[in-house]
Parts: C-alpha cells; structure tokens; sequence
C-alpha cells in the first residue's frame, strides 16, 4: 500500500518537469524549487526516467508517437509559462513587501 500522495502528479507533468530538467541546464533542486515539488521527488523522476531510457523500454521524452517539433512547441510553451510565473512571483514578492511597509505605519 503506498502513500496517499503516490498519484499527485500526473504523468504528463512528470514527464515536463524531467524534460525541463534535461533542456535547462540547471539542477534538479533549482527546477524543483521552481515547480514547488519536493526536490527529492523530482530527482527520483529523472532518475527513472533516465533507467527506463537507459534499457530502452521508454521513449526519454513524451508519449509513443509524439514527433520532436510536438515535444519541442510544448517545451517552448513549458518555457513561456516559466517566464510569465517567474514575473508574477517577482510582482507578489514587491507587493508583499509594500503592503508589509505600510501596515507597519
């Protein structure tokens, strides 16, 4: 019997977070910091991901059938997405520190 947050994510969000992994260069702690799961769950995805690919009974990224420009317009999309909640966390992060300011007055 495994834990009640077994199904958390679903396989397609594990997959874009393993294919952000791989595609941006920066640490799998970086990424899931980012994505908000626990760092230590998404270096377990990649590290499935990567024996699943390594024996050859997974394709490394998406579903069966899914050519590389499909992979590639979800990773650009996945990338704009990233950008426009990086904005919004700044603009909550300026806001929270204003509304912090002037409560204290």
């Amino acid at each position: 019997m495994g834990s009640k947050y077994t199904n958390r994510y679903s396989d397609e969000y594990k997959r874009d977070a393993i294919e952000l992994v791989r595609s941006s260069g920066r640490t799998v702690t970086e990424v899931a910091r980012e994505l908000g799961v626990s760092s230590e769950s998404l270096r377990g995805w990649v590290k499935k991901a990567r024996a699943a690919q390594d024996a050859g009974s997974v394709p490394a990224a998406g579903p069966a059938g899914q050519s590389a420009a499909d992979r590639d317009e979800e990773l650009k999309r996945l990338r704009k997405l990233t950008a426009e909640q990086a904005k919004t966390i700044e603009i909550l992060k300026k806001a929270t520190a204003f509304f912090a300011k002037e409560s204290d007055r």
